[in-house]
């Protein structure tokens, strides 16, 4: 179901909580977890995030001279290899325009963990409530979201708004944990989810309570075709979506046009 803002509670995890109490919650969460996050990423996924990375970013399309904008962005994972793309295609063509991308995250201590792990050229960092983007209209190449479209409290004005951001032509990418298409893959990741990585941030994060909300978050994320119809809802054409790993994730996109 299409979360709107005539609605007074949203979920957190399993739990419902007023509106107004969300963004703060979820705050405190990536407050606690921005430290090992990209550890207990390799952790819970047993690699493969890197992957579904990978295959996120190609979809992007990055080019010479164009503009990412990572909302959600975190450490910066994706922002940094769009760049590192843009850039060996810059090289390879003899061209002297370079891309540029921003990261996006309403959690500083996740953009202050990305900024540690070095400088990079043309990367910018950026408090920013994803539903309410500090950019100009049409500014944007590409817009990304990864694993973090679940955490915002309004999702289709957070949708609205990202696609306000894209330039005419424009393409959104959403990198997502998602639904899997087969019963018995369903149950071992849910085996998985509830029984080792609530254990798993316990150890190495001293953190199960975050661990466990990330979980129920997932559970509560909508299935492939209810996301893309909320795409729609928001004004992007030509939505699609590709499953990863039987469905475990999954990468929706949609055009500006």
């Amino acid at each position: 179901m299409t979360q709107t803002s005539d609605h007074d509670t949203v979920s957190f995890g399993f739990k419902d909580v007023a509106r107004t109490e969300k963004q703060g919650l979820v705050r405190n969460v990536f407050d606690r977890s921005a430290r090992k996050y990209d550890l207990m990423n390799d952790l819970m996924s047993l690699g493969v995030h890197r992957v579904w990375k990978d295959i996120t970013v190609t979809k992007t399309g990055p080019r010479p001279g164009a503009r990412l904008i990572d909302v959600a962005g975190g450490t910066g994972d994706i922002a940094r290899a769009w760049l590192d793309r843009a850039d060996a295609l810059t090289e390879r063509r003899g061209s002297d325009q370079y891309a540029e991308a921003v990261v996006a995250d309403i959690n500083e201590q996740m953009l202050l963990a990305g900024m540690k792990r070095g400088d990079r050229a043309r990367l910018d960092w950026c408090t920013a409530n994803a539903e309410h983007l500090p950019f100009d209209d049409a500014v944007a190449d590409a817009v990304t979201i990864g694993f973090g479209i679940r955490n915002v409290t309004d999702r289709i004005k957070a949708l609205k708004d990202m696609r306000r951001v894209l330039k005419p032509g424009g393409r959104f990418v959403c990198l997502e944990f998602s639904r899997p298409t087969t019963r018995p893959l369903e149950k071992l990741y849910d085996a998985w989810s509830f029984g080792a990585i609530p254990q798993i941030g316990d150890w190495i994060a001293k953190d199960r309570d975050s661990y466990q909300y990330l979980v129920e978050s997932i559970r509560k994320f909508p299935h492939q075709d209810a996301f893309a119809a909320e795409l729609e809802e928001a004004g992007f054409a030509r939505v699609s979506v590709t499953n990863l790993s039987g469905g475990i994730a999954a990468i929706h996109m949609g055009w500006k046009v």
